[in-house]
């Protein structure tokens, strides 16, 4: 039996252990998962026609001026839910992303915050 909630999630992030990790994770709790490692990707999906319910994106990408992906993505769909993974000092220079998004940093057991953050994140949606 397939456990499928119906919700599919974008993570975006540099490192491929931690897309890997989270991949692992999220399709665990039964989540449909894209994956991204660079602005571009994230893009690429945000604006293509298949359907996300929720963006999990490290400020940290190789090729993204960090406000400026969150301003595309909420001029494009702004009722996307965004889940900043990142650590504290990445996201202390952007205080303004979290106007629009959910802040969880990265640290030793952030995954399981993060698990619980997505949850009630798709419950309210």
């Amino acid at each position: 039996m397939e456990n499928e909630n119906g919700f599919t999630i974008l993570i975006a992030d540099r490192n491929p252990n931690v897309r890997e990790l989270l991949k692992r994770e999220m399709l665990a709790e039964g989540y449909r998962v894209r994956l991204a490692r660079d602005s571009r990707e994230v893009l690429k999906w945000v604006f293509s026609q298949a359907p996300l319910d929720l963006l999990i994106l490290d400020l940290d990408l190789p090729d993204a001026g960090e406000v400026e992906i969150l301003e595309q993505i909420n001029d494009r769909i702004p009722q996307l839910p965004v889940v900043l993974h990142s650590f504290r000092t990445d996201h202390a220079n952007y205080p303004e992303a979290l106007i629009t998004a959910v802040f969880v940093e990265k640290q030793g057991n952030s995954v399981e915050h993060l698990k619980k953050v997505v949850s009630k994140m798709l419950d309210r949606s």
